[in-house]
């Protein structure tokens, strides 16, 4: 297996802060009910002062947690916040990893990623809808042989190569695939702030995020917004160089007894064009010698 270079930490004060910040600058007083006095308004959205009244705590214990000290604030107190900020599950999850982040996570994020064997063979089993597993950092660990003609053949990348993230920043054949690249790319980042939360001292994951940061001013920009999304279900409009244009419903499958693994799968509407492109793609892929899994 290839090494990967390992990174410092996240900072998850630094994380903090700047989470609640940013979701902070997106909402104007109009939005939660409080009156605008006057256009000179020193910060974009919300004061400090105007949140705290929101979510019925002193402006100083916000202040303080807003400067990342979340040592000691109550799950009653972010939930609070949470509301006051109107967050989704998916924000307010992120925000209680990083307020409260919890002792073990450390080695659990210095742990080898690894799909078990069975799973390939479920993988291989599936006929007629691309599936892959996806585990933390986006990291692709197996396959079937569907997938691999619709996205490209993984198999043929180094094992640190298999991941969505440097896939899509970094190679350009991303973009001609995905016909909404913008939206996959924010998508993909929506995921790694997820991960940051949980995950913050996984050395890999902050590889990653440096790396793409120096390569790709578009991963910066996203990464600094942070926005962070759990996605169950979608559509995805794929541009395929044999079929042509391909409009597919994908869903999540959580795999709750293989820690931070979900099985992805991809099929079109009955009997459209789509569908006629995946039974092209079928036959095509049975042809491909590489169907693969891996460990990173």
């Amino acid at each position: 297996m290839d090494e990967i270079p390992e990174g410092r930490p996240l900072d998850s004060r630094a994380e903090l802060s700047e989470f609640l910040r940013t979701r902070r600058a997106r909402l104007q007083p109009q939005d939660v009910g409080l009156p605008n006095f006057g256009r000179h308004r020193r910060v974009p959205g919300l004061r400090r002062e105007e949140l705290a009244q929101l979510a019925g705590v002193s402006v100083a214990y916000y202040t303080r947690l807003e400067q990342g000290n979340g040592r000691n604030v109550s799950a009653e107190v972010l939930d609070a916040i949470a509301r006051a900020l109107r967050l989704t599950d998916a924000e307010h999850a992120h925000l209680t990893h990083l307020a409260k982040p919890k002792a073990h996570k450390k080695k659990k994020a210095v742990r080898q990623q690894y799909m078990r064997p069975v799973l390939q063979q479920l993988l291989d089993s599936i006929e007629g809808v691309p599936a892959y597993v996806v585990g933390r950092r986006s990291d692709i660990l197996g396959w079937n042989a569907l997938a691999a003609a619709l996205f490209g053949d993984w198999g043929e990348l180094a094992p640190a190569d298999r991941n969505w993230a440097r896939i899509c920043f970094l190679d350009p054949r991303s973009r001609e695939l995905f016909v909404n690249w913008e939206q996959k790319a924010s998508d993909i980042v929506s995921y790694l702030r997820m991960d940051a939360g949980c995950y913050p001292n996984d050395p890999q994951l902050s590889a990653l995020v440096g790396e793409l940061s120096v390569k790709s001013e578009e991963f910066r920009s996203l990464w600094a917004t942070h926005d962070v999304l759990e996605k169950g279900h979608g559509t995805k409009r794929i541009r395929h160089p044999l079929v042509g244009e391909l409009t597919l419903s994908f869903e999540t499958l959580r795999l709750p007894e293989d820690c931070d693994q979900s099985l992805m799968m991809y099929h079109a509407e009955p009997d459209s064009a789509s569908a006629q492109g995946l039974r092209l793609l079928a036959s095509w892929g049975r042809d491909a010698s590489s169907v693969g899994s891996g460990t990173t």
